[in-house]
């Protein structure tokens, strides 16, 4: 099932990702192209507060055209270990540090036409630092539980995917609860 690569030419190099188009070689033998955007890799966090309510946060999405509710999240920089960005992201977007991180999930984000893997994490024993977003982030938080959210999930108000997998994950999983 595995296709050949036989060229890679870059098309796009920008800041958060590369664009590819791949020719390949199908295992039939038959030849196509494929076209590939390369992605560091991202990690989103499920902040859990004492009394059991997440930290979700609503920002403006450009490509989406709206205002979405999501779990923070950030992209790796180069060479950055994901554990590193888990508390980099956390403390930038949310102004909180966590005792523990655990790492639950490893999944590609859409395998389709992206490399980008995201790892996901639940962090506990939250303690309020100072918040350092990004210049181009405007981030509102809110806390809320994870039955709150998931409502919102099926009222069409949730409809980020990595937020809706992470949800799903804590509702079915007594580490998250």
């Amino acid at each position: 099932m595995k296709e050949k690569k036989l060229s890679s030419k870059t098309v796009y190099t920008g800041r958060i990702f590369d664009v590819l188009v791949d020719d390949v070689e199908l295992p039939s033998g038959r030849r196509t192209s494929r076209e590939v955007v390369k992605h560091k890799g991202a990690v989103g966090l499920v902040p859990m507060l004492e009394d059991g309510r997440v930290v979700l946060e609503e920002q403006y999405r450009y490509p989406a055209e709206e205002i979405l509710i999501e779990i923070p999240a950030g992209r790796l920089e180069e060479g950055e270990n994901p554990d590193d960005t888990a508390k980099r992201e956390l403390l930038e977007e949310t102004g909180y540090l966590a005792d523990t991180m655990e790492r639950v999930l490893t999944f590609f984000t859409t395998p389709g036409y992206t490399s980008e893997k995201l790892y996901l994490y639940v962090a506990r024993g939250l303690r309020k630092a100072e918040s350092k977003p990004d210049f181009d982030e405007n981030i509102r938080l809110m806390e809320i539980t994870v039955e709150e959210a998931l409502d919102l999930v099926e009222k069409g108000k949730i409809k980020d995917g990595k937020t809706i997998v992470a949800l799903l994950y804590c509702k079915e999983h007594i580490s998250c609860g």
